[in-house]
């Protein structure tokens, strides 16, 4: 889920998720109020605030894409951060960043593989290419639901720590 800038202006005056930590400066899943941008032939300088601790620091990055590797913007836990611990938001990062191309897709590919070996090594004939297909599907769709149900039960469990504090509770 990484979101792309079409420029470096966009990112002036906005809230950021580090998403990837920088030694001696912000760790992974702290929140940072990028101050200012610039972009010149040798890169872009970025300064910025960790909201947490209130120190500013100074990065540069070779280009906009690395940037974006780096940190991402993100409204839901701009707002609510201080509800939250820090697990909480490395939790979110690791299943908020997670695609089909990267999650399901070697699952799913080790789950037919394992699958259509032991079928056709236990039953040889019609009934080995029939249980294969049946078990393969069902695989398809396990893996599916797990990642579905994965990025909804993070976004449910994050919402009613927030929620708390309204008195409403969210399930």
């Amino acid at each position: 889920m990484a979101l792309y800038l079409y420029s470096i202006d966009e990112a002036e005056d906005r809230k950021f998720i580090v998403t990837k930590a920088m030694s001696g400066q912000a760790k992974m899943g702290t929140l940072v109020h990028i101050m200012e941008c610039s972009e010149n032939s040798s890169g872009i300088s970025v300064s910025y605030r960790v909201t947490e601790t209130g120190q500013d620091f100074n990065i540069k990055f070779e280009n906009l894409k690395q940037f974006c590797k780096w940190a991402r913007p993100d409204n839901f836990i701009a707002r609510h951060y201080e509800h939250l611990s820090n697990k909480d938001v490395l939790h979110y990062l690791k299943i908020s960043s997670r695609s089909f191309v990267s999650f399901c897709l070697p699952l799913i590919l080790a789950a037919l593989v394992i699958i259509w070996a032991v079928s056709m090594i236990c039953l040889k004939n019609t009934a080995g290419i029939i249980l294969g297909c049946v078990l393969s599907v069902i695989a398809v769709a396990v893996i599916l639901g797990i990642y579905r149900y994965q990025k909804k039960h993070i976004m449910v469990s994050l919402y009613n720590k927030i929620s708390t504090n309204w008195g409403i509770v969210v399930k």
